[in-house]
Protein backbone atom coordinates (compact mmCIF):
# COMPACT_ATOMS: atom_id res chain seq x y z
CA UNK A 1 0.00 0.00 0.00
CA UNK A 2 0.09 4.27 1.95
CA UNK A 3 -2.93 7.86 2.85
CA UNK A 4 -4.28 8.80 -0.74
CA UNK A 5 -5.10 12.34 0.34
CA UNK A 6 -1.36 12.97 1.65
CA UNK A 7 0.43 10.53 -0.94
CA UNK A 8 -0.28 11.43 -4.65
CA UNK A 9 1.02 7.74 -5.79
CA UNK A 10 -1.08 5.62 -4.25
CA UNK A 11 -0.92 2.43 -6.33
CA UNK A 12 -2.59 0.10 -3.91
CA UNK A 13 -1.35 -0.78 -0.46
CA UNK A 14 0.85 -3.29 -1.05
CA UNK A 15 4.31 -4.47 -0.29
CA UNK A 16 6.26 -7.14 1.15
CA UNK A 17 9.12 -8.84 1.37
CA UNK A 18 10.99 -10.72 -1.64
CA UNK A 19 11.68 -14.30 -0.94
CA UNK A 20 14.91 -15.70 0.23
CA UNK A 21 18.11 -15.49 1.33
CA UNK A 22 20.74 -14.68 -0.73
CA UNK A 23 24.03 -15.20 1.02
CA UNK A 24 25.57 -12.03 2.49
CA UNK A 25 28.27 -11.65 0.33
CA UNK A 26 30.19 -9.25 -0.77
CA UNK A 27 29.33 -10.31 -4.53
CA UNK A 28 25.95 -9.67 -3.30
CA UNK A 29 23.81 -6.45 -4.27
CA UNK A 30 22.69 -6.19 -1.07
CA UNK A 31 26.10 -5.84 0.75
CA UNK A 32 27.92 -3.80 -1.57
CA UNK A 33 29.64 -1.55 0.58
CA UNK A 34 28.92 2.16 -0.07
CA UNK A 35 32.54 3.70 -1.28
CA UNK A 36 33.47 7.11 0.41
CA UNK A 37 31.06 9.86 0.39
CA UNK A 38 32.21 13.74 -0.84
CA UNK A 39 31.72 16.61 1.16
CA UNK A 40 27.67 17.54 0.89
CA UNK A 41 27.00 20.68 -0.75
CA UNK A 42 23.86 21.58 1.25
CA UNK A 43 21.40 24.31 -0.38
CA UNK A 44 18.36 26.27 0.46
CA UNK A 45 15.73 23.65 -0.38
CA UNK A 46 13.18 24.28 -3.01
CA UNK A 47 9.47 24.66 -2.00
CA UNK A 48 7.38 27.05 0.13
CA UNK A 49 6.09 27.21 3.68
CA UNK A 50 9.52 25.20 4.40
CA UNK A 51 11.24 25.76 7.96
CA UNK A 52 14.17 27.65 6.92
CA UNK A 53 16.25 25.20 8.67
CA UNK A 54 15.88 22.76 6.37
CA UNK A 55 18.45 22.31 3.98
CA UNK A 56 18.41 20.18 0.90
CA UNK A 57 21.19 17.72 -1.08
CA UNK A 58 22.21 14.67 -3.25
CA UNK A 59 24.31 11.62 -3.35
CA UNK A 60 25.06 9.42 -6.45
CA UNK A 61 23.69 6.08 -6.20
CA UNK A 62 24.29 2.92 -8.98
CA UNK A 63 21.00 2.77 -11.36
CA UNK A 64 21.65 -0.65 -10.90
CA UNK A 65 23.71 -2.42 -7.74
CA UNK A 66 24.44 -5.29 -9.55
CA UNK A 67 26.62 -2.95 -11.54
CA UNK A 68 28.11 -0.34 -9.14
CA UNK A 69 30.20 1.15 -11.64
CA UNK A 70 27.69 1.74 -14.63
CA UNK A 71 25.20 4.29 -14.70
CA UNK A 72 24.48 6.63 -11.88
CA UNK A 73 21.41 8.81 -10.55
CA UNK A 74 20.39 10.83 -7.49
CA UNK A 75 18.81 10.65 -4.47
CA UNK A 76 17.30 13.91 -2.92
CA UNK A 77 17.40 14.53 0.62
CA UNK A 78 17.02 16.91 3.33
CA UNK A 79 18.18 17.85 7.02
CA UNK A 80 16.63 19.98 9.88
CA UNK A 81 19.86 19.71 12.60
CA UNK A 82 18.92 18.51 15.73
CA UNK A 83 17.85 21.33 17.84
CA UNK A 84 20.15 20.96 20.87
CA UNK A 85 23.71 19.63 19.94
CA UNK A 86 24.77 18.73 23.45
CA UNK A 87 21.91 16.02 23.39
CA UNK A 88 22.41 14.91 19.77
CA UNK A 89 21.84 10.97 19.39
CA UNK A 90 22.38 11.26 15.17
CA UNK A 91 19.47 10.93 12.43
CA UNK A 92 15.94 10.04 12.26
CA UNK A 93 15.27 9.25 8.54
CA UNK A 94 11.42 9.90 7.87
CA UNK A 95 10.53 7.06 5.70
CA UNK A 96 7.19 7.70 3.22
CA UNK A 97 4.29 5.53 2.50
CA UNK A 98 3.34 4.28 -1.32
CA UNK A 99 4.82 3.00 -3.47
CA UNK A 100 5.35 6.43 -4.96
CA UNK A 101 5.33 9.21 -2.07
CA UNK A 102 8.21 11.37 -0.73
CA UNK A 103 9.45 12.66 2.42
CA UNK A 104 11.53 15.36 1.15
CA UNK A 105 9.34 18.30 2.76
CA UNK A 106 8.62 16.28 5.88
CA UNK A 107 11.43 17.48 8.07
CA UNK A 108 9.46 20.67 8.22
CA UNK A 109 5.48 19.53 8.62
CA UNK A 110 5.19 15.86 10.04
CA UNK A 111 8.78 16.12 11.70
CA UNK A 112 8.05 19.04 13.67
CA UNK A 113 5.21 16.98 15.32
CA UNK A 114 7.63 14.95 17.17
CA UNK A 115 8.40 15.56 20.99
CA UNK A 116 10.89 18.48 21.54
CA UNK A 117 13.04 15.20 23.34
CA UNK A 118 12.87 14.06 19.75
CA UNK A 119 13.72 17.01 17.60
CA UNK A 120 16.47 17.80 20.40
CA UNK A 121 18.15 14.38 19.87
CA UNK A 122 18.11 13.81 16.46
CA UNK A 123 18.59 15.41 12.92
CA UNK A 124 15.38 15.07 11.01
CA UNK A 125 16.18 13.60 7.30
CA UNK A 126 13.80 13.77 4.65
CA UNK A 127 14.25 11.69 1.24
CA UNK A 128 12.56 11.42 -2.48
CA UNK A 129 13.43 7.79 -2.94
CA UNK A 130 14.58 6.97 -6.57
CA UNK A 131 12.69 7.71 -9.51
CA UNK A 132 10.64 9.93 -7.28
CA UNK A 133 10.31 14.40 -7.07
CA UNK A 134 13.65 15.80 -6.96
CA UNK A 135 15.59 12.21 -7.03
CA UNK A 136 16.32 11.36 -10.89
CA UNK A 137 12.31 11.26 -11.94
CA UNK A 138 10.41 8.44 -13.72
CA UNK A 139 8.04 8.83 -16.39
CA UNK A 140 5.65 6.20 -18.27
CA UNK A 141 3.46 9.14 -19.68
CA UNK A 142 0.08 7.24 -19.54
CA UNK A 143 -3.06 8.43 -20.60
CA UNK A 144 -5.31 10.39 -18.27
CA UNK A 145 -7.76 7.84 -18.26
CA UNK A 146 -5.28 5.61 -16.77
CA UNK A 147 -4.54 7.97 -13.79
CA UNK A 148 -7.62 7.77 -12.75
CA UNK A 149 -8.08 6.51 -9.05
CA UNK A 150 -10.15 3.61 -10.52
CA UNK A 151 -7.57 2.66 -12.95
CA UNK A 152 -4.63 2.95 -9.95
CA UNK A 153 -6.17 0.54 -8.07
CA UNK A 154 -7.53 -2.42 -10.14
CA UNK A 155 -11.44 -1.93 -9.50
CA UNK A 156 -13.41 -5.16 -12.24
CA UNK A 157 -16.22 -4.03 -14.09
CA UNK A 158 -19.38 -4.21 -12.40
CA UNK A 159 -20.18 -7.91 -13.51
CA UNK A 160 -16.96 -8.86 -12.12
CA UNK A 161 -15.11 -9.23 -15.06
CA UNK A 162 -11.51 -8.72 -15.33
CA UNK A 163 -10.92 -8.44 -19.32
CA UNK A 164 -10.66 -4.04 -19.10
CA UNK A 165 -8.14 -4.83 -16.11
CA UNK A 166 -6.10 -6.34 -18.17
CA UNK A 167 -6.29 -4.58 -20.69
CA UNK A 168 -5.28 -1.47 -18.70
CA UNK A 169 -2.35 -3.39 -17.16
CA UNK A 170 -1.23 -4.43 -20.51
CA UNK A 171 -1.73 -0.77 -21.90
CA UNK A 172 0.21 0.73 -18.80
CA UNK A 173 2.98 -1.84 -18.72
CA UNK A 174 3.71 -0.93 -22.71
CA UNK A 175 3.28 2.66 -21.97
CA UNK A 176 6.34 2.24 -19.16
CA UNK A 177 8.12 0.09 -21.73
CA UNK A 178 7.80 2.87 -24.31
CA UNK A 179 8.52 6.19 -22.26
CA UNK A 180 9.86 4.90 -18.79
CA UNK A 181 13.54 4.82 -19.70
CA UNK A 182 16.14 1.86 -18.24
CA UNK A 183 15.18 3.40 -14.63
CA UNK A 184 11.80 1.88 -14.23
CA UNK A 185 13.54 -1.63 -14.19
CA UNK A 186 15.89 -0.51 -10.78
CA UNK A 187 12.78 0.87 -8.98
CA UNK A 188 12.57 -1.71 -6.02
CA UNK A 189 12.11 -1.71 -2.21
CA UNK A 190 15.58 -3.32 -2.07
CA UNK A 191 17.27 -1.13 -3.65
CA UNK A 192 15.23 2.26 -1.74
CA UNK A 193 16.80 0.57 1.52
CA UNK A 194 20.51 0.46 -0.54
CA UNK A 195 19.75 4.21 -1.43
CA UNK A 196 18.94 4.95 2.29
CA UNK A 197 22.00 3.28 2.99
CA UNK A 198 24.22 5.42 0.56
CA UNK A 199 22.35 8.72 2.40
CA UNK A 200 23.07 7.61 5.91
CA UNK A 201 26.78 6.68 4.38
CA UNK A 202 26.62 10.78 3.03
CA UNK A 203 25.55 12.18 6.17
CA UNK A 204 28.83 9.88 8.01
CA UNK A 205 26.47 8.48 9.90
CA UNK A 206 27.69 5.51 11.12
CA UNK A 207 23.88 3.71 12.33
CA UNK A 208 20.52 5.36 11.26
CA UNK A 209 17.16 5.89 13.27
CA UNK A 210 13.70 5.94 11.48
CA UNK A 211 10.28 6.26 11.78
CA UNK A 212 8.56 4.67 8.65
CA UNK A 213 4.67 4.68 8.02
CA UNK A 214 3.00 2.43 6.08
CA UNK A 215 4.61 0.85 2.64
CA UNK A 216 7.87 2.81 4.54
CA UNK A 217 7.21 0.07 7.46
CA UNK A 218 8.17 -2.67 4.31
CA UNK A 219 11.47 -0.21 3.60
CA UNK A 220 11.87 0.10 7.25
CA UNK A 221 12.04 -4.15 7.34
CA UNK A 222 14.28 -4.91 4.74
CA UNK A 223 16.69 -2.33 5.52
CA UNK A 224 16.92 -3.54 8.77
CA UNK A 225 17.13 -7.07 7.71
CA UNK A 226 20.03 -5.95 4.47
CA UNK A 227 21.94 -3.36 7.44
CA UNK A 228 20.98 -4.98 10.75
CA UNK A 229 24.11 -3.33 12.42
CA UNK A 230 23.49 0.24 10.71
CA UNK A 231 20.38 0.43 12.72
CA UNK A 232 19.68 2.41 15.95
CA UNK A 233 16.01 2.81 17.12
CA UNK A 234 13.04 1.53 14.22
CA UNK A 235 9.75 2.94 14.47
CA UNK A 236 7.18 0.51 11.94
CA UNK A 237 4.26 2.91 12.15
CA UNK A 238 1.13 0.91 10.75
CA UNK A 239 2.48 -2.58 9.25
CA UNK A 240 1.54 -4.81 6.74
CA UNK A 241 2.17 -8.70 6.03
CA UNK A 242 5.43 -9.20 4.94
CA UNK A 243 4.51 -11.97 2.81
CA UNK A 244 8.25 -13.18 0.73
CA UNK A 245 6.03 -15.08 -1.62
CA UNK A 246 2.89 -12.71 -2.54
CA UNK A 247 4.59 -9.59 -1.68
CA UNK A 248 2.28 -6.68 -2.64
CA UNK A 249 -0.69 -9.04 -3.99
CA UNK A 250 -0.49 -9.38 0.05
CA UNK A 251 -1.20 -6.23 1.12
CA UNK A 252 -3.37 -5.24 -2.18
CA UNK A 253 -5.76 -8.35 -0.67
CA UNK A 254 -5.86 -6.65 2.98
CA UNK A 255 -8.07 -4.05 1.99
CA UNK A 256 -11.15 -6.82 2.02
CA UNK A 257 -10.27 -6.83 5.77
CA UNK A 258 -9.09 -3.57 6.50
CA UNK A 259 -12.29 -1.60 4.77
CA UNK A 260 -14.65 -4.39 7.15
CA UNK A 261 -12.68 -3.30 9.93
CA UNK A 262 -13.85 0.25 9.90
CA UNK A 263 -16.38 0.63 7.66
CA UNK A 264 -18.44 -0.44 10.76
CA UNK A 265 -17.14 2.85 12.52
CA UNK A 266 -18.45 4.69 9.56
CA UNK A 267 -21.81 3.33 10.06
CA UNK A 268 -21.49 4.46 13.41
CA UNK A 269 -20.93 7.83 12.81
CA UNK A 270 -23.13 8.24 9.32
CA UNK A 271 -26.23 6.83 11.24
CA UNK A 272 -25.84 9.49 14.60
CA UNK A 273 -28.71 11.79 15.59
CA UNK A 274 -27.95 15.22 14.96
CA UNK A 275 -25.23 14.49 12.46
CA UNK A 276 -26.08 16.83 9.74
CA UNK A 277 -24.54 14.06 7.04
CA UNK A 278 -26.32 11.78 8.39
CA UNK A 279 -26.59 8.46 6.15
CA UNK A 280 -29.71 6.63 7.40
CA UNK A 281 -30.86 5.65 10.94
CA UNK A 282 -28.80 2.91 12.23
CA UNK A 283 -25.33 1.40 10.95
CA UNK A 284 -27.04 -1.65 9.37
CA UNK A 285 -28.99 0.58 7.07
CA UNK A 286 -26.17 2.83 6.43
CA UNK A 287 -24.48 -0.54 4.90
CA UNK A 288 -27.67 -1.57 3.03
CA UNK A 289 -27.52 2.21 1.75
CA UNK A 290 -24.23 2.50 0.54
CA UNK A 291 -24.51 -1.75 -0.78
CA UNK A 292 -27.91 -0.75 -3.35
CA UNK A 293 -26.16 3.00 -3.85
CA UNK A 294 -23.50 1.49 -5.69
CA UNK A 295 -25.39 -0.63 -7.54
CA UNK A 296 -27.11 1.33 -8.90
CA UNK A 297 -24.56 3.68 -10.14
CA UNK A 298 -23.01 0.78 -11.67
CA UNK A 299 -26.02 0.31 -13.93
CA UNK A 300 -26.58 4.19 -14.41
CA UNK A 301 -23.83 6.20 -13.76
CA UNK A 302 -24.33 9.98 -13.01
CA UNK A 303 -22.23 12.84 -15.27
CA UNK A 304 -19.38 14.52 -12.98
CA UNK A 305 -17.83 16.92 -15.38
CA UNK A 306 -14.11 17.78 -14.74
CA UNK A 307 -13.73 14.40 -12.57
CA UNK A 308 -11.65 11.62 -13.92
CA UNK A 309 -13.23 9.67 -15.42
CA UNK A 310 -15.94 12.05 -16.25
CA UNK A 311 -18.81 9.99 -14.04
CA UNK A 312 -19.55 8.68 -10.54
CA UNK A 313 -20.12 4.98 -11.02
CA UNK A 314 -20.45 2.47 -8.62
CA UNK A 315 -16.56 1.98 -8.75
CA UNK A 316 -15.94 5.87 -8.27
CA UNK A 317 -18.14 5.62 -4.94
CA UNK A 318 -16.65 2.34 -3.75
CA UNK A 319 -12.97 4.00 -4.14
CA UNK A 320 -14.33 7.16 -2.13
CA UNK A 321 -15.35 4.64 0.38
CA UNK A 322 -11.42 3.35 0.18
CA UNK A 323 -10.21 7.02 0.77
CA UNK A 324 -12.59 8.43 3.38
CA UNK A 325 -12.10 5.44 5.42
CA UNK A 326 -8.28 6.13 6.15
CA UNK A 327 -8.63 8.85 8.51
CA UNK A 328 -11.88 9.51 10.38
CA UNK A 329 -11.77 13.05 9.61
CA UNK A 330 -13.06 12.07 5.77
CA UNK A 331 -16.11 10.74 6.82
CA UNK A 332 -17.97 13.38 5.66
CA UNK A 333 -16.50 13.49 2.47
CA UNK A 334 -18.18 9.92 1.69
CA UNK A 335 -21.52 10.69 3.30
CA UNK A 336 -22.04 13.76 1.24
CA UNK A 337 -21.21 11.96 -1.84
CA UNK A 338 -23.70 9.09 -0.68
CA UNK A 339 -26.46 12.20 -0.17
CA UNK A 340 -25.49 13.90 -3.12
CA UNK A 341 -25.99 10.71 -5.46
CA UNK A 342 -29.24 9.83 -4.03
CA UNK A 343 -30.65 12.49 -5.75
CA UNK A 344 -28.72 11.85 -8.88
CA UNK A 345 -26.63 14.59 -8.24
CA UNK A 346 -22.63 15.28 -7.18
CA UNK A 347 -20.58 17.80 -5.63
CA UNK A 348 -18.27 19.83 -7.05
CA UNK A 349 -15.25 17.49 -8.86
CA UNK A 350 -12.54 16.34 -6.67
CA UNK A 351 -8.93 18.38 -7.43
CA UNK A 352 -6.20 16.16 -8.13
CA UNK A 353 -2.59 16.63 -7.80
CA UNK A 354 -1.17 18.73 -11.16
CA UNK A 355 -0.68 15.68 -13.59
CA UNK A 356 3.25 15.60 -13.94
CA UNK A 357 2.94 14.97 -10.34
CA UNK A 358 0.77 11.99 -10.42
CA UNK A 359 2.32 10.37 -13.65
CA UNK A 360 5.64 10.87 -11.58
CA UNK A 361 4.54 8.76 -8.67
CA UNK A 362 2.40 6.75 -10.68
CA UNK A 363 5.25 5.25 -12.53
CA UNK A 364 7.12 4.89 -8.91
CA UNK A 365 4.28 2.73 -8.04
CA UNK A 366 3.52 0.58 -10.73
CA UNK A 367 7.67 0.04 -10.75
CA UNK A 368 8.22 -0.70 -7.45
CA UNK A 369 5.24 -2.90 -6.99
CA UNK A 370 5.69 -5.21 -10.50
CA UNK A 371 10.00 -5.39 -9.86
CA UNK A 372 9.48 -6.42 -6.36
CA UNK A 373 7.90 -9.85 -7.21
CA UNK A 374 6.45 -11.32 -10.34
CA UNK A 375 2.25 -11.27 -10.51
CA UNK A 376 0.13 -13.98 -11.92
CA UNK A 377 0.10 -13.78 -16.13
CA UNK A 378 -3.53 -15.36 -16.44
CA UNK A 379 -6.68 -13.73 -16.54
CA UNK A 380 -8.14 -17.19 -15.36
CA UNK A 381 -6.14 -16.71 -12.05
CA UNK A 382 -7.54 -13.13 -11.08
CA UNK A 383 -11.21 -13.76 -12.74
CA UNK A 384 -11.52 -16.86 -9.29
CA UNK A 385 -9.97 -14.27 -7.00
CA UNK A 386 -12.51 -11.39 -7.66
CA UNK A 387 -15.06 -13.89 -8.09
CA UNK A 388 -14.62 -15.56 -4.29
CA UNK A 389 -13.78 -11.81 -2.88
CA UNK A 390 -17.14 -10.37 -4.67
CA UNK A 391 -19.20 -12.59 -2.46
CA UNK A 392 -17.30 -12.96 0.96
CA UNK A 393 -16.31 -9.12 0.85
CA UNK A 394 -19.20 -6.82 -0.88
CA UNK A 395 -17.93 -3.82 -0.04
CA UNK A 396 -14.55 -4.19 -1.85
CA UNK A 397 -16.38 -5.77 -4.87
CA UNK A 398 -13.03 -7.97 -5.62
CA UNK A 399 -10.77 -5.18 -6.15
CA UNK A 400 -8.23 -6.44 -3.81
CA UNK A 401 -7.87 -9.59 -5.50
CA UNK A 402 -7.82 -8.05 -9.47
CA UNK A 403 -4.58 -7.49 -11.78
CA UNK A 404 -2.39 -4.60 -11.24
CA UNK A 405 -0.29 -3.23 -14.17
CA UNK A 406 2.28 -5.87 -12.76
CA UNK A 407 -0.20 -8.66 -14.29
CA UNK A 408 1.27 -7.64 -17.79
CA UNK A 409 4.87 -6.22 -16.43
CA UNK A 410 7.35 -6.49 -19.60
CA UNK A 411 10.11 -7.27 -17.16
CA UNK A 412 10.81 -9.78 -14.60
CA UNK A 413 12.14 -8.92 -10.78
CA UNK A 414 15.88 -8.82 -11.09
CA UNK A 415 16.39 -10.42 -7.57
CA UNK A 416 14.76 -12.84 -5.50
CA UNK A 417 13.11 -10.62 -2.42
CA UNK A 418 14.65 -9.61 1.02
CA UNK A 419 13.11 -12.14 3.59
CA UNK A 420 12.21 -10.59 6.92
CA UNK A 421 13.70 -12.52 9.40
CA UNK A 422 14.04 -12.76 13.35
CA UNK A 423 17.50 -12.66 13.12
CA UNK A 424 19.45 -9.30 14.11
CA UNK A 425 19.91 -6.95 16.78
CA UNK A 426 16.52 -6.33 18.79
CA UNK A 427 15.46 -2.67 17.55
CA UNK A 428 12.45 -2.34 16.10
CA UNK A 429 8.95 -0.95 17.84
CA UNK A 430 6.04 -1.90 15.65
CA UNK A 431 2.85 0.89 16.60
CA UNK A 432 -0.97 -0.53 14.83
CA UNK A 433 -4.34 0.81 14.77
CA UNK A 434 -6.37 -1.84 15.78
CA UNK A 435 -8.91 -0.67 13.13
CA UNK A 436 -6.96 0.35 9.84
CA UNK A 437 -8.65 0.65 6.22
CA UNK A 438 -4.70 -0.19 4.62
CA UNK A 439 -2.82 -1.72 6.45
CA UNK A 440 -5.18 -4.17 8.82
CA UNK A 441 -3.96 -5.56 12.25
CA UNK A 442 -4.44 -8.97 10.96
CA UNK A 443 -1.04 -8.32 8.20
CA UNK A 444 0.56 -6.06 11.07
CA UNK A 445 0.74 -9.19 13.15
CA UNK A 446 2.39 -11.46 10.45
CA UNK A 447 5.12 -8.65 10.49
CA UNK A 448 5.38 -8.91 13.93
CA UNK A 449 5.76 -13.01 13.71
CA UNK A 450 8.31 -12.41 11.14
CA UNK A 451 10.38 -10.38 13.42
CA UNK A 452 10.34 -12.10 16.33
CA UNK A 453 12.43 -11.19 19.17
CA UNK A 454 13.98 -8.23 17.49
CA UNK A 455 10.58 -6.17 17.91
CA UNK A 456 8.11 -5.35 20.58
CA UNK A 457 4.62 -4.08 19.23
CA UNK A 458 1.81 -1.52 20.37
CA UNK A 459 -1.47 -2.13 19.78
CA UNK A 460 -3.54 1.05 19.60
CA UNK A 461 -7.12 0.51 19.91
CA UNK A 462 -7.92 3.52 17.28
CA UNK A 463 -9.29 4.30 13.50
CA UNK A 464 -7.62 5.36 10.67
CA UNK A 465 -4.21 4.72 8.82
CA UNK A 466 -0.89 5.98 10.36
CA UNK A 467 -0.72 5.63 14.35
CA UNK A 468 1.95 7.79 15.43
CA UNK A 469 0.98 11.18 16.27
CA UNK A 470 -1.55 10.65 13.50
CA UNK A 471 -4.82 8.33 14.06
CA UNK A 472 -3.53 6.43 17.57
CA UNK A 473 -4.07 7.81 20.89
CA UNK A 474 -2.13 9.24 23.71
CA UNK A 475 -0.74 6.21 25.29
CA UNK A 476 0.84 5.21 21.89
CA UNK A 477 2.05 8.26 21.31
CA UNK A 478 3.68 8.26 24.35
CA UNK A 479 5.23 4.90 24.28
CA UNK A 480 6.84 5.81 20.89
CA UNK A 481 8.45 9.18 22.23
CA UNK A 482 9.97 7.81 24.74
CA UNK A 483 11.53 5.10 22.84
CA UNK A 484 12.48 7.15 20.05
CA UNK A 485 14.26 9.92 23.32
CA UNK A 486 15.58 7.07 25.45
CA UNK A 487 15.75 3.98 23.54
CA UNK A 488 13.59 2.08 26.20
CA UNK A 489 10.57 -0.26 24.80
CA UNK A 490 7.83 -1.90 26.78
CA UNK A 491 9.08 -5.55 27.88
CA UNK A 492 6.64 -7.22 26.38
CA UNK A 493 3.57 -6.36 23.80
CA UNK A 494 0.81 -4.03 25.03
CA UNK A 495 -2.76 -2.79 24.01
CA UNK A 496 -2.95 0.90 24.15
CA UNK A 497 -6.74 1.97 25.04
Amino acid sequence: MTRTKRNTALLAASTAVLSLALPLTAASPSTAAAPKAPPLDWTKCEGTGLDPRQECATVEVPMDYAAPHGKKITVAFSRIPAENPQKRRGALFLIPGGPGGGSLDQPSDKGQKLPQEVRDAYDLIGFDPRGYGRSTPASCDLERGDLARTKLLPWPASDGSVTETMATARRVSEACARNGGELVQHISTANEARDLDRVRAALGEKKISAWGVSYGTYVGAVYNELFPHRTDRFVLDSNGNPDHVRVQRAWLEAFEVGVEDNFPEFAKWASEPGNRDRVAKTPAEVRRVFLRLAARLDRKPIPWPGANPEELNGNVLRQTMLDSLYDPDDYPTLAKLILAAQKDTVPPAPQGPPEPVLQNATAVGAATICNDAAWPRSAGVYEKGVAESRAKYPLTAGMPRNAMTCAAWPWTPKEPAVRITDRGPSTVLLVQNRRDVATPLSGALKMRAALGRRAVMVTVNSTGHDAYLGNGNACGDRTVSHFLATGERPARDIVCE
